[in-house]
Formats: structure tokens, sequence, C-alpha cells
């Protein structure tokens, strides 16, 4: 992998992660349309570590609030019912799904699943998914003439239940093209939560699966010798700054906008690439060889 490649596939990764559109399918895309070989898994789970050190930073007084009263809670029982202490059990009980998935699926996730058509697919259908979700939020928010306006839960209303399909949402983002932010944020949605609720569980829950992700494949790729260091850590660098800079967009941006830009871009990609692949203009396996 050259220094430019790098760079591009780092700021692609930064751009994507916490969007609704899939950056592991952008990563394999953007390297598929230039011609290059797909960076692969693991290449995409080290650079996913910059863009969640982003998130400690941005998140850091949350995080730090949360651990706090959890380790309180080890010990001291009246800190059980805190809100803090409880979303510490609870992000520890979204992982689960993730984890075991991402174990079980490894091979597939760094196989058949970086295929274009499946690719294609999920941008396609996780748009649609996300398109309801948005709907079915805006409906609620803005209520109608014979209807009223329907308040919606907040993360001191999130319970296990609600956590484990929060984390079955996030286990589906295993497959390029799902998206991690995108299939919790329709999870949370359609489970009746704010978007800034659905939007902030989903970077909390994030942190612990992809730091794990990232340093399993770190030992791997060690081990491996697989992996071109430089440039790979140049790309996390940019990922991180790059992806703060989305994070603070983004949180401001779902308190008054709609996720439709993202659902009309995730459904016209997905088209594009399903007829670049039927014409033979593009390979489904294209760059493959080297992922």
């Amino acid at each position: 992998m050259s220094w430019f490649e790098s760079f591009i596939l780092g700021l692609v990764q930064g751009l994507t992660e916490f969007l609704p559109i899939s950056s592991s399918a952008h990563l394999r895309l953007t390297a598929a349309f230039a011609g290059w070989h797909d960076p692969g898994a693991a290449f995409t789970a080290i650079t996913q570590i910059g863009t969640e050190a982003a998130v400690l930073i941005y998140f850091r007084k949350d995080i730090a609030r949360i651990i706090s009263a959890w380790c309180k809670s080890l010990v001291d029982r009246s800190m059980r019912g805190d809100h803090d202490a409880q979303m510490g059990w609870l992000v520890i009980v979204g992982s689960i799904p993730i984890g075991v998935l991402g174990v079980t699926f490894k091979d597939q996730i760094e196989g058949p699943f970086r295929d274009l058509r499946l690719i294609a697919t999920t941008l396609i259908v996780m748009g649609i998914v996300l398109g309801v979700a948005d709907r079915l939020a805006a409906r609620d928010e803005a209520g109608g003439k014979h209807r009223a306006i329907r308040e919606r839960k907040t993360l001191k209303e999130l319970g296990v239940r609600d956590g484990l399909i929060f984390g079955v949402c996030q286990a589906m983002a295993l497959i390029p093209g799902v998206s991690r932010s995108g299939a919790t944020i329709s999870g949370g949605l359609l489970m009746g939560y704010t978007r800034e609720a659905a939007a902030r569980y989903s970077f909390l829950l994030a942190i612990p699966a992809v730091l794990a992700s990232g340093v399993f494949e770190l030992k791997d790729a060690s081990e491996g010798g697989h992996v071109s260091w430089g440039p790979t850590v140049f790309a996390t660098i940019i990922a991180f700054l790059v992806g703060y800079a989305v994070i603070a967009w983004f949180m401001k941006f779902i308190t008054t906008k709609s996720f439709m830009p993202f659902v009309i871009y995730r459904i016209v990609l997905g088209i594009v690439l399903f007829v670049l692949v039927g014409t033979d203009t593009l390979s489904p396996h294209a760059g493959e060889s080297a992922g």
C-alpha cells in the first residue's frame, strides 16, 4: 500500500465511520473503483482504532462518569440504581452479540462478506430500513392534524432487553454495507428512542467492540506480517483527525435534520454498484486477490 492510498483510505474511514453509510463498504469500494487491492478486514479494524479514539475524546466526560459510577457500583450496592452505573452494564451487555458473532464468522467477514454484490444489497436494504425508521421518528416528533406529538424514549429508559437489541443491530454491521451507526440508530428509532439517544448509545456501544477488534487484528497482523505498518498507522491518524470533526458535526446534525439524504445516497450507490457489476464494468471480487 502506498502512502497516497493510505491517506485516501484514512480520509474515507474518518468521513464514513460515524455516518450511517458503512465505512467498511466505502473502504472496499474506494479500493475497487481506484483499481487498488482490497485493504482487507485487518486494515479496516486497525484504522477504526483511530476513529474510536475520536469517540473516546469527544465523549470523554460521559465515559469517565460511566466508568467511575460502574466501578463504584461493584462495591457499593446503593450505586447500582445510578443511571451511569447501569449504562456501564448496558454497554457490556450490548457488546456481547458482536463479540460472539465476530469470532464465529471471522472467516466469512474476511472473505465472502466482501463480495460487491452483497455490499450493494446491504446498502439498499439497510437504506430502506433507515428511511422507514427515520420516517416513524419524524411522525412522532411532528404529530399531525389528528395525531398528537409522541414522546420518544431517552437513554434513562434503556433496559437490558433494548440494550441486547441494540447489540444485535450493531452485530449486523459485521457485513460490509450495513453500517454500525446505521444499524444501531435504525434499531433505536424503531424501538422509539430519540435520534440523539440512539446515536449516543450507538457511539458508546461501538467503543469496546471496535477496540477489541482492532487489538485482535493488531495481534494477528504482528504475527503474520501482512500489514504495511507505516501506511496503516498514517491512515489511522488521518481517520482520527477527520473522525473527530465528523462526530461533532453529526451530533448537531441529527438533532434537527432527517436521515433521508443518507437513505437516498445508500440506495443510489447500491443501484449503481449493481449496474457496474451486472454490466461487467466492475468485478464483484475486484481487488480481493490481495485483500
